[in-house]
């Protein structure tokens, strides 16, 4: 067992040690003395984590602790708390928890009152809203956007009328379809940023128009690569958003016989309206 002396605290305690998110130069020195010092580092991939721990030349042992295996082995780690031991809970990158392994372990460690101290470090959410230009005074983390089309239409149309400001992850391979769905559901308008290959050589933060962006992004497959991050801005009511009933009832008679969308487009061309937004309705409020 270390010398806790070299820890902050002599009580055996689960630190939680956020990594760098690309460029090794964010990591702090309290979390290379924390690695440094601990008796155990819970790693989301201790392959991973090895080459991080080799670079500052640490050697402390590693545990896998990952979304497949933290159910059943979150009680092994609680013990070796509980027996004296210090441990740093990592993921791959960024701070654990936020969209990786972690709740179980910690919940437990509260549970059984062991000490838990958090290190504040990077965290691809916080670096891309602060760079965004979008409202930061409030804002909410989605987490990753659901693999199937339905499910991401759906959670667009829960933030439709969300007025903050909006943060996902999503993957390389699915963000052109991603970003269609938004633009069905969410309209052209609506300002949206891509932040990609944060603190990396590529590294990309553009926001524009969704109806632009889209095709920004279609038009560059670089563009297409990378871990993503989608912000989105929170919604801004405008007199075009009050549809009048006359305009409703036309659009339920009509799709009582024509899918929602094109019965959209001949509302919308038949009082001069936009027809994404008689579309939104349309989903939220016809069956």
């Amino acid at each position: 067992m270390t010398d806790n002396k070299t820890l902050p605290t002599e009580v055996p305690t689960l630190y939680i040690v956020p990594t760098p998110i690309g460029n090794l130069g964010d990591i702090t020195q309290r979390a290379i003395d924390v690695l440094t010092n601990v008796d155990l580092v819970a790693a989301e991939d201790t392959r991973h984590t090895g080459k991080l721990l080799s670079h500052f030349g640490i050697q402390t042992k590693t545990f896998a602790l990952h979304d497949h295996n933290e159910q059943q082995k979150a009680q092994v780690l609680v013990d070796k708390l509980l027996a004296g031991h210090s441990i740093a809970l990592v993921s791959d990158a960024g701070t654990p928890l936020i969209s990786d392994p972690g709740y179980h372990l910690v919940t437990q460690c509260r549970q059984a009152g062991v000490k838990v101290v958090p290190l504040p470090g990077a965290c691809a959410v916080i670096t891309a809203l602060s760079a965004s230009g979008l409202p930061s005074d409030r804002f909410s983390f989605e987490g990753f956007l659901p693999a199937k089309s339905k499910g991401r239409k759906d959670k667009f149309l829960e933030i439709a009328k969300v007025e903050r400001t909006c943060v996902f992850y999503e993957s390389p391979h699915r963000i052109l379809d991603s970003l269609d769905d938004m633009l069905e559901i969410l309209g052209p308008e609506r300002e949206v940023v891509l932040a990609r290959e944060l603190t990396k050589t590529f590294e990309t933060i553009q926001g524009m128009p969704l109806g632009e962006l889209v095709e920004w992004v279609k038009s560059d497959s670089n563009q297409q690569r990378g871990e993503m991050a989608l912000l989105i801005h929170g919604y801004r009511s405008t007199d075009d958003d009050s549809i009048a009933e006359e305009v409703k009832r036309t659009l339920a008679i009509l799709t009582k016989e024509l899918p929602l969308k094109k019965a959209a487009a001949m509302t919308a061309e038949i009082y001069n309206l936009k027809k994404n937004a008689l579309y939104k309705w349309g989903l939220e409020n016809l069956d």
